[in-house]
């Protein structure tokens, strides 16, 4: 597991880390040309990792209450134990919608 001594960090402020800015740690950033749709850099304590998540071909239709009261209730988000690690795709799709 890398560390946060493995980032660079510029004098705007983003970070560099393996080719891919972010502007920071545990901020979500689309990923074009990518094999999924969102990537973020997730930090916990001072480890850190790229989570990739979401379909790229796929939209999110966040704004229609159904759609969004299915996806919760398909992926669990609501559960209190679950979807708590920052380090897995599922904690931050939850965390979309």
């Amino acid at each position: 597991m890398a560390t946060t001594k493995d980032v660079t960090r510029s004098p705007s402020g983003r970070i560099s880390y393996r080719g891919e800015t972010f502007s920071g740690f545990n901020k979500q950033k689309r990923t074009p040309g990518k094999n999924k749709k969102f990537a973020v850099l997730a930090k916990k304590g001072d480890q850190i990792k790229i989570v990739r998540y979401g379909d790229p071909n796929m939209s999110i239709k966040k704004d229609q209450p159904a759609r969004k009261k299915s996806f919760r209730a398909r992926h669990n988000c609501d559960a209190v134990q679950k979807k708590k690690d920052v380090f897995t795709a599922g904690y931050w799709s939850c965390k979309n919608w």
